[in-house]
């Protein structure tokens, strides 16, 4: 196994001892004023042709994910160096290039959209390096009494969505390099504010070129686009504890409960 292959090993397997034993919301690491609390969890299950025609890229063969965690690779969409849609597999949890814990630090897996231009962990990522994020939905959690609901929020339309996100790379001293990313968050839907205080910002498919091409338009110029998505786009659905632990990863993480029979055990 090559050496980059060993380091992402050894920090997954960390992250999901982490995973374990964390609550089920919140981020997987927190750093002060730049990350926002929105739940770490999503799923990417639509067909490979179905992501290729939505984003413009050749998305090859993907594997259905119900239940995606920090740390893993999973695919994001960037333009390449001649500004050509790319699909590519990258670490969830930024890791600023400056960095010196690297992968033995803090990922930052959400950034806080109405701040990270001014933040030194996402400055030049908001300048230069965006990406959208393919999802089919993701994860938050309710607090009801000294219990938390999962729920799973979808488009209504079903189809899959992209949220924004940003792209870093970091290299160890011995030169080894991971790329990274994070999703940027806002401030929710009326209908998901009963759920959760944060939600991923979700761009519309004619935003895309727009926040993508950092040459022709800068931090400043995208601002307008990080903002909740229509009341009437997302629907969220209660669904099982199994997506509490993230080691659960098929479709039964996104079951709505009145389909589910009894209560799995976690």
């Amino acid at each position: 196994m090559s050496a980059p292959g060993r380091l992402n090993g050894i920090a997954a397997r960390a992250a999901d001892m982490l995973l374990r034993q964390r609550p089920p919301c919140g981020p997987l690491f927190v750093a002060s004023g730049t990350v926002s609390t929105m739940c770490g969890r999503y799923l990417l299950s639509s067909p490979s042709d179905i992501v290729s025609d939505l984003f413009g890229v050749d998305a090859g063969e993907l594997t259905p994910r119900w239940n995606i965690a920090p740390t893993q690779s999973v695919p994001i969409v960037r333009p390449d160096t001649d500004g050509v849609r790319v699909l590519d597999h990258l670490r969830w949890g930024l890791i600023p290039p400056w960095s010196k814990d690297g992968l033995k630090g803090r990922p930052l897996i959400n950034a806080r959209s109405e701040t990270a231009a001014g933040k030194p962990s996402f400055r030049e990522a908001m300048r230069a390096r965006r990406c959208l994020v393919p999802a089919d939905g993701f994860y938050e959690w309710k607090r009801r009494g000294i219990e938390k609901q999962p729920f799973c929020i979808r488009r209504a339309d079903g189809g899959p969505l992209a949220m924004a996100g940003l792209w870093e790379r970091w290299s160890s001293p011995e030169g080894d390099v991971v790329e990274s990313f994070c999703i940027l968050t806002t401030t929710p839907t009326p209908i998901l504010a009963g759920i959760h205080d944060r939600m991923p910002v979700i761009l519309e498919p004619g935003d895309y070129d727009t926040w993508l091409d950092a040459e022709h338009h800068d931090a400043a110029a995208v601002q307008p686009l990080l903002r909740p998505c229509g009341d009437d786009i997302l629907t969220a659905l209660e669904v099982r504890d199994v997506v509490n632990r993230p080691a659960n990863d098929s479709p039964d993480c996104c079951e709505p409960v009145s389909d589910a029979g009894p209560p799995s055990k976690k």
